[in-house]
């Protein structure tokens, strides 16, 4: 099977040449592309995320080898969540080379984080089935890189110890209420209000809820410090 000249700059790019293109082709076809002749990377998504939880998790035991399970599945969390995955297709150029119908094209399917994310699990199936389990694992550890030694502090995020701080002095979960939504649907901007049972609360405005609930518990916590 012949492959495209964006894909083989792409394979250079990751550093794996496919014996079979076929799994990177299928890979990177998103289900509004396929058809009767052509599959989409949906199994592959399925079977990419368990590859990369047992790689992670693998990693993180060997890495901190004294760390408990409560310790460690935040961390595991933060490794494997659809925001980390999408960060990495970003970084190699996955979205440039996705194989997208005409609607998921004019809406920015290309920049839409849940899709990057699917198909990078898609993508690490697709070097597993090509090349066997060690070579898969080498591609996760050498794409996530640092972020294994480091994830800590994305671990131990600020909702995580606004929560802890809600819990500690009796009260409910903080409340995270979407307060406003524009912009397009391929770059939506968020604002949330995260909210205490005492009464305080913080609005913070961003790309994603995510990001955007982050940075208003970041905020309200900063802000709680300073009555104490």
């Amino acid at each position: 099977m012949k492959i495209a000249a964006e894909l083989k700059a792409f394979c250079a790019l990751i550093e794996h040449d496919f014996a079979d293109p076929a799994l990177l082709l299928r890979a990177v076809t998103h289900s509004s592309m396929s058809s009767v002749t052509r599959d989409d990377n949906q199994r592959d998504e399925f079977l990419g995320d368990r590859i990369l939880g047992l790689v992670i998790a693998e990693a993180l035991l060997q890495a901190d080898k004294n760390a408990s399970e409560g310790v460690l599945a935040p961390r595991f969390n933060a490794l494997v969540r659809k925001e980390t995955c999408a960060d990495v297709a970003r970084e190699i150029g996955l979205g440039t080379v996705l194989k997208l119908g005409r609607s998921e094209m004019i809406s920015g399917g290309r920049r839409k984080e849940a899709l990057l994310a699917d198909a990078m699990e898609a993508l690490i199936a697709a070097v597993y089935q090509d090349a066997g389990f060690e070579v898969g694992r080498a591609f996760v550890l050498r794409h996530w890189g640092k972020r294994i030694t480091t994830v800590e502090a994305d671990a131990r995020d600020a909702k995580t110890s606004l929560q802890e701080w809600a819990q500690a002095r009796k009260q409910h979960p903080p409340k995270y209420v979407e307060i406003a939504r524009s912009g397009p649907d391929h770059a939506p901007i968020f604002t949330i209000e995260v909210q205490l049972q005492s009464g305080d609360a913080y609005r913070a405005t961003a790309g994603s809820k995510r990001q955007a609930e982050q940075a208003a518990a970041t905020a309200l916590l900063m802000q709680l410090e300073g009555k104490s």
